[in-house]
């Protein structure tokens, strides 16, 4: 079950997944996202075109939402040089190696996809109908945030503390202190 929160609106989009023969022996397939299909209806890894070994499948269809609150990220995937549409690959429990898991249009939540390690995040360019849905989307729900700059604190910074040690600990023999005071005060050079 799929949460809708207020103003966000959703999308079908089919994601096609490619398999073609490895080019190293450790892999004898490789996966990849080269289309997806927005507006499609539901289906499970139906073979679209086969040429050789090589198969397009409409692997998944799933939700593409937009959130209020992630505009800022899309808008920054729509200057991009090719704004695009973010595809989520997790190991597979079936018969399928990799299974399309998520969909998103915000940069900013593939690549903290990417940051885990476990998943797959596939980069498709988004097609021009997307762009213009998004860019409406982007339109009606993004505030420009002003940028406000912080003031500072009024903790003194000039001060000069030169060693930390055990106030117990006669400061000659303080293991803690930097060795510029130990020289100072008399110490060992």
């Amino acid at each position: 079950m799929a949460l809708v929160f207020s103003n966000s609106e959703s999308l079908p989009l089919g994601v096609v997944v490619k398999r073609a023969p490895g080019v190293t022996r450790w892999a004898a397939w490789a996966w990849t996202v080269p289309d997806i299909l927005p507006g499609a209806g539901t289906a499970t890894w139906k073979v679209l075109a086969q040429s050789g070994e090589t198969t397009l499948y409409h692997a998944a269809t799933l939700p593409l939402t937009l959130y209020p609150s992630d505009t800022e990220a899309y808008a920054h995937e729509l200057q991009a040089a090719t704004p695009s549409v973010y595809v989520v690959l997790r190991q597979g429990a079936g018969d399928w190696p990799l299974e399309p898991k998520i969909v998103t249009a915000s940069p900013y939540e593939g690549q903290d996809y990417c940051d885990s390690g476990e998943d797959v995040v596939e980069r498709v360019a988004m097609p021009a109908g997307m762009r213009a849905w998004i860019e409406a989307f982007v339109a009606r729900h993004h505030n420009d945030e002003p940028f406000v700059k912080r003031k500072r604190d009024k903790s003194r910074v000039d001060r000069v503390q030169d060693g930390v040690g055990d106030a117990r600990i006669a400061q000659p023999s303080d293991v803690y202190r930097a060795p510029g005071l130990r020289t100072k005060a008399g110490g060992r050079n």
